[in-house]
């Protein structure tokens, strides 16, 4: 099971972009999906998240300006748009995974895709 995130790319400030990732593999449920960001120099922190019934979380500094949403494909999407510069760098997508047949829980991380928000 493993996810897989694209998306990212340049960006003008004020401008949009929408990160995607997918789950793959034998599963028999995702409780829950996010998407974190690493900015250069800095920790990673939570973006937003989605989790049962589709209840939404946002980090204070989205500020309205972002949407996560889910598919009935294994997929989470983070519609971006009103970019800032400070909104640069690499996001990861994040899932919590249950397994078929296993029924394992596994905490997956995608491989990141890169935002650049520059003029």
């Amino acid at each position: 099971v493993q996810l897989q995130a694209s998306g990212g790319g340049l960006v003008q400030p004020g401008g949009s972009l929408r990160l995607s990732c997918k789950a793959t593999g034998s599963i028999y449920a995702i409780n829950a999906m996010a998407w974190y960001r690493q900015a250069p120099g800095k920790q990673r922190e939570l973006v937003a998240d989605i989790g049962e019934g589709g209840v939404t979380n946002y980090a204070d500094f989205v500020g309205g300006r972002f949407v996560i949403s889910t598919d009935n494909q294994n997929r989470v999407h983070l519609q971006m748009n009103s970019l800032k510069p400070e909104d640069t760098g690499v996001y990861y997508c994040n899932a919590a995974v249950v397994t078929w047949p296993r029924r394992d829980r596994l905490d997956l991380w995608g491989q990141g895709t890169l935002v650049t928000v520059s003029s």
